[in-house]
């Protein structure tokens, strides 16, 4: 529970974002300072400042749509709050209404809550210093307009690298996937680069997708690199299973090459050039294939060492597309014949966020629980701030809005780390600004500085970011006329109130991860079961559609299971169930991978009525699984999976010829993997659910 208050992440925010992002805050205020209108500067900056977490990666039409939005909600709440301070009772409405609102808006992303927070924030902080209509409309205009400034800072290079985002997410996976390469193979963890993959899918086929000719050249690249991920799981389980060391280091040095290609691949589209880099690694790989070829003539060869040589030539059939392609300036008429503009398929398309909100409108809903205690925690600390007339009391409602989070991890990480950092923050920063630094120039440079630290360290420890934030904030009041050293305690004892009442509402209403998990877990049963169901079907958009959805279910359990982790006193039974079964649904999936793999590369599948028989007999019993899992009912025996699998496999075996025996052997070993995880699968269930009743 408390591992995340000391875990350092991975910075994943590079520093010109950062740059540009403390650019669009401090340009306006030094503009306001030199021109003799600070406060007109300030609130310019406070736009540009609320705007900021918003530039996230993604096409530049779906950054500006996000950021232009966010803008707008933090202008209007700006006006709500200048026109409503002076009338606590509207304020505490507004605030119940802003605090519900804000809240629910988790259910459509973190973009969207982040522009809830934005709102609630700006709410509640803009209602301390209460304006006239004029002054409230002028108010919440400079905070729009820094947010438009921000977004136009965000998109400045929309037309002169009109695709760098797309380049830089395909060179991402790249990058990822020679990183799994060189690790050692483990069937138990989640196939690499899930969320990479699914950003990538909606950034080529999403509805704010960017237009034009070359982004069939994206999408090509993005289909090759799907090939080369099942190839490059394929080859890891082989490579477990091979005994011969000859072999398997051979096999060992394929990956590595193939490591080396990738990465070439990662930087040439980064940079926008030819990947000539790629050459050398190829010629490597094509030297280890020859030495698995003469190793498969040894008599008697291993019959796994013969299925990783077809897979390793695939592999390196596909990479060499990769490197011809990845060259933007090649053929493109080649390119359109190869794949044929593609539509998001339907069980892709973006739900309307106003059916996915009116569907979380209920108390079982995890948002809407959220939302509920955001909104009265926000409203009852807002009329207890004014009522107790607590000097810069507007500090706790902004505080209970920041920390409150719809899971018990997240909120006690943020509150904890949020009176840590605001304190060292306030400290440190008001030291500086009453004894370093004598004039409003040197306090800009300090507050460009601290902008540029918040924007890369948040991420990489919240405890960090606040620091800077705070620092941030104190100098931005300190323009406004508010000396620091003066308001320091308060501040300090604001925030540690309002995380106080953030954790105490969640102690009093929560929402446990122990009641979702099950239900988690099942939905990414289901999901898999989709997406094996439509491996044998030719039907393209349905293989990326199941494909994608199977992913995020993947992605919402794992999330499950670690905010599961981070409650207090958690079920160590119940969490042990949940990590057991993740891992073999893994090893059920990657499986079912390496059967894809196997699928493009056949032209005919051997005893096809038989396979599809007892395919849809492995698709039956993952319902069965989803179902026991979600409703707690009895789950019906699956003794007899085990046998069927073993007379399929002896069918296969004598019906097919010479010429086909590779691929039979490939699919005969693809379904023993998925029968083993389902007879595992099975018996956690069966054994978590004896436990359950033994303990009731």
């Amino acid at each position: 529970m408390l591992r995340s208050l000391i875990e350092i992440k991975a910075r994943d925010v590079p520093l010109r974002v950062a740059v540009r992002n403390a650019a669009a805050v401090v340009l306006p205020l030094a503009a306001g300072i030199a021109g003799g209108h600070v406060e007109a500067g300030l609130g310019v900056a406070a736009g540009a400042l609320n705007t900021m977490f918003t530039d996230q990666p993604g096409p530049y039409r779906l950054r500006m749509k996000r950021m232009l939005l966010t803008a707008f909600a933090a202008g209007l709440s700006a006006f709500l709050g200048s026109l409503l301070g002076p009338h606590t009772m509207l304020l505490v409405i507004a605030s119940l209404v802003w605090g519900v609102g804000g809240g629910l808006l988790v259910a459509l992303g973190p973009d969207a809550a982040r522009a809830g927070l934005t709102s609630m924030i700006l709410l509640v902080i803009t209602a301390a210093q209460p304006r006239p209509l004029d002054g409230a409309l002028a108010a919440g205009g400079l905070i729009f307009a820094g947010g438009v400034l921000q977004t136009l800072f965000a998109i400045a290079a929309w037309p002169l690298q009109r695709y760098r985002p797309e380049r830089q997410a395909l060179a991402e996976i790249c990058r990822q996937l020679a990183a799994s390469a060189r690790r050692a193979p483990d069937r138990a963890q989640a196939p690499p680069v899930t969320q990479a993959l699914i950003d990538v899918e909606h950034m080529l086929h999403g509805a704010h997708r960017a237009r034009g000719e070359i982004m069939e050249t994206f999408r090509v690249l993005a289909e090759l690199v799907e090939r080369i991920r099942l190839e490059l799981l394929a080859l890891a389980d082989l490579r477990a299973d091979l005994a011969d060391h000859d072999a398997n280091a051979t096999l060992g040095r394929t990956l590595e090459y193939a490591a080396r290609a990738l990465d070439a691949l990662a930087g040439a589209l980064e940079r926008g050039t030819s990947p000539l880099a790629g050459a050398a690694a190829m010629e490597g790989l094509e030297a280890t294939l020859d030495a698995l070829a003469d190793l498969r003539d040894r008599a008697p060869p291993p019959r796994e060492l013969a299925i990783a040589l077809a897979r390793a030539q695939g592999l390196a059939g596909q990479l060499r597309a990769m490197l011809r392609n990845a060259n933007f300036a090649g053929s493109r008429g080649e390119l359109r014949a190869q794949l044929a503009e593609a539509a998001l398929p339907r069980p892709l398309r973006p739900r309307s966020w106003l059916a996915t909100l009116r569907a979380n409108v209920a108390l079982s809903s995890v948002a809407f629980r959220h939302a509920l205690r955001c909104g009265v925690c926000l409203a009852l600390a807002v009329a207890g701030e004014r009522l107790a007339g607590l000097e810069h009391g507007y500090w706790i409602p902004m505080t209970i809005a920041i920390v409150l989070k719809p899971d018990f991890a997240g909120t006690l990480q943020f509150g904890l780390l949020r009176v840590a950092g605001t304190l060292l923050g306030l400290v440190l920063t008001t030291a500086l600004v009453h004894y370093a630094f004598a004039g409003p120039w040197e306090e800009l440079a300090l507050l460009a500085a601290l902008c540029i630290g918040f924007r890369m360290l948040v991420t990489v420890h919240y405890g960090l970011g606040v620091m800077m934030l705070t620092g941030v904030v104190v100098i931005l009041l300190a323009f406004g006329g508010i000396a620091p050293g003066e308001t320091m305690v308060a501040r300090g004892i604001a925030t540690a109130v309002g995380s106080a009442v953030a954790l105490l509402a969640y102690a009093l209403w929560p929402t446990w991860e122990r009641r979702r998990v099950r239900p988690a877990l099942a939905s990414m049963l289901e999901a898999y079961r989709a997406y094996f169901a439509t491996l044998l079907r030719d039907d393209v958009a349905a293989h990326v559609a199941t494909r994608t959805l199977a992913r995020s279910a993947r992605t919402n359990a794992q999330a499950s299971i670690a905010r599961l982790r981070g409650e207090p006193r958690p079920d160590r039974r119940l969490l042990a169930f949940a990590d057991g079964l993740f891992a073999n649904a893994n090893r059920f999936v990657r499986a079912c991978m390496s059967f894809e793999a196997v699928l493009r590369d056949a032209r005919e599948l051997p005893e096809r009525e038989a396979l599809a028989a007892f395919a849809t007999r492995i698709a039956t019993s993952l319902d069965a699984l989803a179902v026991a899992l979600r409703e707690g009912s009895t789950l019906p025996r699956m003794d007899d999976l085990r046998s069927e699998e073993r007379a399929f496999a002896a069918r296969l075996d004598a019906a097919v010829g010479e010429r086909e025996a590779g691929i039979a052997a490939e699919v005969v070993e693809a379904f023993d993997r998925m029968t083993d995880s389902i007879d595992t699968l099975a018996h956690l269930i069966l054994q978590a659910d004896a436990d359950l009743r033994r303990r009731t």
